[in-house]
């Protein structure tokens, strides 16, 4: 089996450009309101947080050759993003920017270090793990760069 390894890059590049986009970032920018009640900083502890578990998920990866791996149904998007909601909007906004870069920064790594075999097994399984990272973060970077010209 060809392991397409094209999400390396894509992940590259939205690394960089969050990285870009924080490095211009005041603390007041951060603090900005965005829709549904979230701001700028909550929103990058959201992606800091769907990093995060991936990085769990990854480590049930390497540590089992049948891990449990739960996919995510877009159902329980919702709720889950609605439920650590208070939590991330309650994290200082420096501490969720200076989060999400790190998590980025780890996740990206380890899916760029997996094996091919580690790669086919999430194959099989029918892909419970994105290890294209930059996807959700070119979902919601432009959000942010929108809001921030909006003020």
């Amino acid at each position: 089996m060809s392991i397409d390894r094209g999400f390396i890059t894509r992940n590259d590049a939205e690394r960089a450009r969050l990285r870009a986009l924080l490095a211009g970032l005041a603390d007041a920018d951060l603090a900005r309101p965005m829709p549904a009640g979230w701001t700028v900083a909550g929103v990058l502890g959201h992606l800091a947080f769907w990093d995060q578990r991936m990085l769990v998920l990854l480590e049930r990866l390497e540590q089992s050759p049948a891990p449990a791996l739960p996919a995510i149904r877009e159902a329980d998007v919702d709720w889950i993003n609605d439920a650590v909601k208070p939590f991330l909007l309650a994290m200082p906004p420096r501490q969720a920017a200076e989060l999400t870069l790190a998590t980025a920064e780890a996740v990206d790594a380890k899916v760029a270090a997996l094996p091919d075999s580690a790669l086919e097994r999430n194959e099989a399984m029918g892909r419970p793990l994105l290890m294209d990272r930059g996807e959700h973060r070119r979902a919601h970077l432009p959000e942010i760069e929108a809001a921030l010209r909006s003020h």
